[in-house]
């Protein structure tokens, strides 16, 4: 492996008040810890007691108490968790709540893109949530079918996803951007009963159809019975009749409903949701997850890492579709807190539309890419200052590591060098983060302070040793209670993707590195890292030197087979508006990266086009660049936002 020396100087340190005043502060000291350190070792030396308190602090209530927090008869890959235990996760978001103060507090706030704003108490929620799931028992929908929701981030999002667990059914979020075929893959595969969808929505200014998808798909899915409908954009749809449903309608069904309206007294391991993931080959995974896993996680990644208190209104760019979706939803609700949904394009129609509604919404945690950030700062400083940010506490990102230049940006200019960016890092099959920053740890541009308590992770070598100070595997030694509980009808798949290369280790596929102060860093996944002549090289080491030249606005680095070293070097880049490529710039950017990487590591070739293969998370699809480089199938594309930068990669690949 590799010598590893990014990170730089400290440039974050938490006030006394930030530290003391933070939950993980408050939650080691009353659990009698005198250091951070010691309650770490604690919380992965004896998971049984960290999960237990834990469940505890969030007063998860149970309908039938568990025997066991947790068993392993089937070894580390397959636990159970709360065993026996009767519990379902609406019980204890909104149900629990009820007849007490919390009732009253805000829960959602959402804003359109054509500027539309709606807030839902948390009494208000229970009882749009009561209505809908009544609506759906009404339809004979019951525990354990499994129901689509391939709509855009709205109120009725998070009512319908919250009336599916209360039902006991399985939710399976769809991406809002899909396409017919990727919905139709991941319904058949579930065997989904019904789909929640909307007539259209808005992106930057356009109506984008939705229901139109949404039929194309179920023409093609045998198992489902009836679809719901959302009149979000009031574009001409069609509806077809027996099948289709508007959502008044299926609250009319649920408000007269005389069955029984109570919340499904699940099992704790009863399955709340599939969420499929996409991979380079072979069809989407379903990662399983359960009523007492995923929301758990989520609720204590926001509370001991993103410090979430119940006066927090947290805003994370993402869509239902994404694992942030959901993980906002159950992690705000559990603490109490407020979330907040944007429905459009987050830099329309200006490029202070983010800061705008910071302002108007008093969001106080606000969660963002890497890229978001890189495409703000070409606006440069103004669109910031023109709006009061006091509001808010800290910053958060996830999905694709920083470059400096970006990370300092946000640091200095939005935050005035005083508000951490909880950096976080795990994924779909985790319910959350692996690593994470927290409001105690100072931090580096794109560091973490470490794994989040209850999470054995380490770095270590091919030979699974660990190793610091330079790059190796990112894995977990121990299981936790939000992993995925496999991959839906495909255990062998589950076990060859995190288990096959160390016994009873989960290998995450995430190069990482720990420096001399004990902070980490994620470089990238395993399978984009470029191995130049025996040396690894993360695509972020060479996206941080090119974003250094004036003229770069971002860039993807991906690695290509040379006969000579084994690999090589492509970059993609992207200039900014005043900049044109040619041979001056290129000469420059080769002269940057031999400067900064050394000679022996310069790119085969650099190619200039005006945008990157992206989700609409922003995150970069550098295996779709590599895949048209090499004239190869890109795989699963139905995330992107931009399909046509697949097109311009193949043209000027191909000059």
């Amino acid at each position: 492996m590799a010598e590893f020396a990014f990170g730089g100087d400290m440039v974050w340190k938490p006030s006394r008040a930030q530290m003391v005043e933070s939950n993980l502060y408050q939650f080691y000291k009353r659990n009698g810890f005198a250091t951070l350190a010691e309650f770490m070792k604690k919380s992965t030396d004896d998971i049984a007691w960290f999960w237990e308190t834990m469940l505890r602090a969030l007063d998860i209530q149970f309908y039938e108490p568990y025997s066991q927090i947790v068993d392993l008869p089937r070894g580390i890959p397959f636990p159970k968790w709360c065993v026996g235990g009767k519990m379902n996760i609406v019980h204890n978001c909104l149900d629990k709540y009820i007849g007490t103060e919390q009732e009253s507090r805000i829960a959602v706030k959402w804003e359109g893109e054509e500027a539309a704003t709606r807030e839902l108490s948390y009494k208000q929620l229970h009882r749009e949530v009561t209505s809908v799931a009544n609506g759906l028992r009404a339809l004979g929908l019951k525990k354990g079918d499994a129901i689509g929701v391939f709509m855009p981030m709205t109120p009725e999002i998070v009512i319908a996803v919250l009336a599916i667990a209360k039902i006991g059914a399985v939710f399976l979020p769809l991406f809002s951007g899909y396409g017919a075929g990727a919905i139709a893959t991941r319904l058949n595969d579930a065997q989904a009963k019904a789909l929640f969808t909307a007539d259209g929505t808005f992106r930057r200014g356009h109506v984008v159809p939705m229901k139109q998808t949404a039929d194309e798909a179920v023409a093609q899915v045998s198992s489902i019975e009836h679809v719901i409908v959302v009149p979000r954009a009031k574009n001409k749809i069609e509806m077809q009749r027996g099948r289709d449903y508007w959502w008044d309608e299926i609250v009319t069904l649920g408000d007269e409903w005389q069955g029984d309206a109570r919340t499904e007294r699940t099992a704790a391991e009863d399955i709340l949701m599939l969420i499929y993931t996409s991979g380079t080959t072979g069809k989407p995974k379903g990662a399983v997850h359960t009523h007492c896993g995923f929301p758990i996680k989520s609720a204590q990644d926001m509370f001991h890492g993103l410090d979430v208190k119940p006066t927090d209104t947290l805003y994370w760019m993402t869509d239902m579709g994404w694992m942030m979706g959901p993980w906002q939803v159950f992690g705000t609700l559990l603490l109490s807190a407020t979330m907040f949904l944007y429905d459009g394009a987050p830099d329309y129609p200006a490029p202070n539309r983010v800061w705008a509604m910071v302002e108007r919404h008093n969001i106080s945690l606000l969660g963002l890419s890497p890229t978001f950030v890189r495409a703000l700062m070409k606006h440069g400083d103004e669109p910031v200052k023109r709006y009061s940010v006091k509001s808010l506490r800290a910053f958060a990102s996830t999905g694709e590591p920083w470059n400096p230049t970006p990370w300092l940006w946000l640091f200095n200019t939005v935050g005035n060098g005083q508000l951490p960016i909880i950096n976080y890092s795990g994924g779909t099959e985790i319910a959350g983060g692996i690593l994470m920053g927290n409001f105690l740890t100072p931090q580096k541009p794109g560091s973490f302070a470490g794994p989040l308590p209850g999470m054995d992770a380490d770095v270590v070598d091919e030979d699974g040793n660990s190793v610091r100070g330079r790059i190796g595997e990112l894995v977990i030694r121990k299981p936790w209670i939000g992993m995925t509980r496999g991959f839906w009808q495909n255990e062998q798949r589950y076990l060859d993707t995190y288990w096959a290369r160390l016994p009873n280790v989960w290998v995450h596929g995430d190069f990482a590195a720990i420096d001399d102060d004990g902070l980490w860093y994620i470089l990238g996944r395993s399978d984009d890292v470029i191995k130049v002549a025996g040396k690894r090289l993360g695509p972020a080491e060479v996206e941080s030197a090119l974003a250094k030249h004036p003229a770069v606005q971002e860039s993807a680095a991906i690695g290509v087979p040379d006969e000579v070293k084994g690999e090589t070097v492509v970059c993609f880049v992207m200039l900014k508006g005043q900049y044109k490529g040619n041979e001056g710039i290129e000469r420059e950017l080769r002269e940057l990266l031999s400067n900064e990487l050394g000679k022996a590591l310069l790119p085969k070739a650099i190619y200039f086009v005006n945008d990157l293969p992206r989700t609409r998370n922003a995150k970069i699809m550098r295996r779709v660049a590599r895949a048209v480089y090499l004239g190869n199938d890109p795989g699963d594309v139905t995330a992107l936002e931009n399909p046509k930068a697949v097109e311009e990669i193949k043209s000027v690949v191909m000059k």
